[in-house]
């Protein structure tokens, strides 16, 4: 029993994904509170957190308050939030493109991203502040807003075609977007300058300076988006082979459809509101992954999660390393990476198909 399980789940090219994608996320996150401008001994690092996490000490000494500090108040949150942002928009990228069926799809097609920024920028520029809820302010309206937003893009696919066509909603989420776009842009032009260069600046991603509350913010967004989602392998994987196939294959498509786009806008809108806008990971992760394991959903969606997280710690660790002390925003560093990544992919797709 033992050796067919080690067998089924192991010893496949599946299975060495998961391990390999898991210790790639563990190293990238031991990376990224390691490296930094300021160095701490591996030992020190590990104790700290292995004591902060499961209650475990692997040392006698006490670790002093300023390491503790550095480590766990601003690295490690900072590392996670990295974490749970990559993966949010990696899996939402891997269930956009399953959904529209189109690899150029990512979690920017819906116009939930343009939305959640426009709700962000509003907070900037007015200086909106609720009572209540105080540093939450910007990531909470930027959320509302994201979703607004997706409801305006399902009215208007609504309106436009009562079955909720693909190629629909993608140009409403191009529409709407594009109108988002121009009022972003027109707020930047009438803003003073120190406003613009802190708009500018939070639209180009980053998660530094931010903590703990960040990420508790996320947290709850993250684990209803990624479930709602991996609920929905079936779904997608039945989609693919279009939407009558999937009609007599017993599947609900218009109800597929709501449930994907709300878990994916979800995870889309929490990950802008706390990270700024960051491109190219919800694009060219998933479609690596389905380059190396295949189209099949229940695979492609966890393993992006796991691919994208570990992607945006190194991101962000290079972004705050290679002109230290400076930083540059990490949006900057994964359009660099990633555009001309997925330039390439096309390439190899069109020469492959040519071939065929």
């Amino acid at each position: 029993m033992e050796s067919s399980f080690i067998q089924k789940y192991l010893l496949n090219k599946i299975g060495w994904m998961y391990i390999l994608l898991g210790g790639f996320v563990l190293g990238a996150t031991l990376l990224g509170v390691l490296n930094s401008s300021v160095d701490f001994p591996i030992p020190v690092v590990l104790d700290l957190l292995l004591n902060k996490t499961l209650g475990i000490s692997l040392r006698d000494e006490t670790v002093e308050k300023s390491t503790e500090l550095i480590i766990w108040e601003i690295r490690f949150p900072r590392v996670l939030l990295a974490l749970l942002v990559g993966a949010s928009l990696s899996i939402a990228g891997a269930a956009f493109q399953g959904l529209l069926r189109n690899p150029l799809a990512d979690p920017y097609t819906i116009g939930v991203s343009s939305g959640s920024a426009l709700g962000a920028v509003c907070v900037l520029y007015f200086q909106i502040t609720i009572s209540f809820l105080g540093e939450f302010t910007l990531p909470v309206v930027a959320i509302i807003s994201g979703f607004i937003t997706m409801l305006i893009v399902f009215g208007v696919t609504h309106l436009a075609n009562r079955t909720l066509a693909i190629e629909t909603i993608i140009l409403a989420g191009i529409i709407v977007s594009s109108f988002i776009s121009a009022v972003i842009s027109l707020i930047i032009a009438l803003s003073s300058r120190e406003d613009m260069r802190q708009i500018l600046y939070w639209l180009m991603g980053n998660v530094g300076m931010r903590g703990w509350s960040h990420v508790q913010l996320l947290l709850p967004f993250f684990v209803v988006g990624v479930l709602l989602l991996l609920f929905k392998t079936r779904e997608l994987n039945a989609m693919a082979l279009g939407e009558e196939s999937a009609e007599h294959l017993g599947v609900h498509v218009n109800r597929g459809k709501v449930m994907v786009i709300v878990g994916a806008s979800l995870l889309t809108g929490a990950a802008v509101a706390v990270s700024g806008q960051i491109g190219f990971v919800g694009l060219v992760i998933p479609h690596f992954i389905r380059m190396l394991v295949g189209p099949n959903h229940r695979h492609v969606l966890p393993l992006s999660t796991l691919a994208g997280g570990g992607y945006l710690i190194l991101a962000d660790l290079f972004a705050r390393t290679i002109v230290a002390p400076e930083e540059l925003p990490i949006g900057v560093i994964t359009a660099l990476i990633g555009a001309p990544i997925f330039a390439l992919l096309m390439i190899r797709e069109r020469f492959r198909r040519n071939e065929s």
